[in-house]
């Protein structure tokens, strides 16, 4: 976690320059009437509390002294000052994916996409309890974290514990769309538990269906998807339509570039045209 602090020009060389030889400092100058800069401000405040940087902001307008000796000509402009040297970073507002970039750059670290790696890794050994407690750390140091929620409520299901894995996605908000995207689609795969819990009606394709939901909170998704497929070739009436959508709920889960996203979609347009 990083700090963050107000500078003018009485402090600029104890915050800015002595501090860069300890950690990075990303020097913001914003104003209050920029209309950007309020944009830009809670995305730096929320990488703060994941990455080890000093995030030092100057207000151009209570000091005009600061920002006309660097050069500032329009707001916001942000400088990086590494070893006391000051470099160019960027000027107007980025987007969260290029500001984390940004940052592995000057070789920082997120703590909490670390300690995303090491539950994944742990998942994948079947380390359950191991899941659990770093899934525990995480959610007390990261509790408004929108990624954090969707991992740990994927994860939830997948241990049938769904009602708690609804509190988790409750929070994520509808202005987030790829984030709430990923909600939706983790709501989808609560479906599936609970239309498994309940009773089976007779036939072949209910039952090849169940196996493809079954498959897919089993996280054997290239197997889900083989199923659905199958049976949108047989009838897209089974359902209503339901072993389309099903598809659709994974293709959300796993995002637009994951391999079997990009093989399946591929399949199901040729399977209905």
């Amino acid at each position: 976690m990083g700090t963050s602090v107000d500078i003018t020009a009485a402090n600029f060389a104890q915050e800015v320059t002595q501090k860069s030889y300890e950690k990075p400092v990303l020097v913001d100058f914003f104003a209050t009437w920029c209309g950007p800069c309020q944009l830009l401000k809670p995305m730096l405040e929320k990488l703060l509390q994941e990455y080890d940087f000093v995030l030092a902001k100057v207000d151009i307008d209570q000091n005009p002294d600061l920002a006309n000796a660097y050069g500032v000509e329009g707001v916001p402009d942000v400088r990086i000052v590494v070893d006391g040297a000051m470099q160019n970073g960027f000027v107007g507002v980025l987007p969260e994916p290029q500001l984390r970039e940004l940052l592995g750059k000057l070789n920082l670290h997120s703590a909490l996409e670390q300690g995303l790696a090491e539950i994944r890794a742990a998942r994948a050994a079947g380390d359950v309890n191991q899941v659990k407690q770093r899934f525990t750390d995480l959610i007390q140091a990261y509790p408004t974290d929108a990624r954090l929620m969707l991992e740990a409520a994927e994860f939830l299901v997948s241990q049938g514990q769904i009602e708690s894995a609804e509190k988790l996605l409750s929070p994520i908000p509808e202005r987030d769309k790829d984030l709430f995207r990923r909600a939706q689609a983790v709501r989808g795969l609560i479906a599936f538990h609970r239309d498994l819990a309940s009773p089976a009606e007779p036939g072949e394709l209910e039952t090849k269906y169940r196996q493809a939901e079954q498959h897919a909170l089993e996280g054997n998704y290239e197997a889900a998807f083989a199923g659905f497929l199958e049976i949108v070739a047989g009838d897209r009436k089974f359902r209503q339509d339901g072993a389309r959508k099903a598809m659709i709920v994974l293709f959300d889960l796993l995002g637009d570039d994951h391999p079997l996203t990009r093989s399946y979609r591929k399949q199901l347009m040729q399977t209905m045209y």
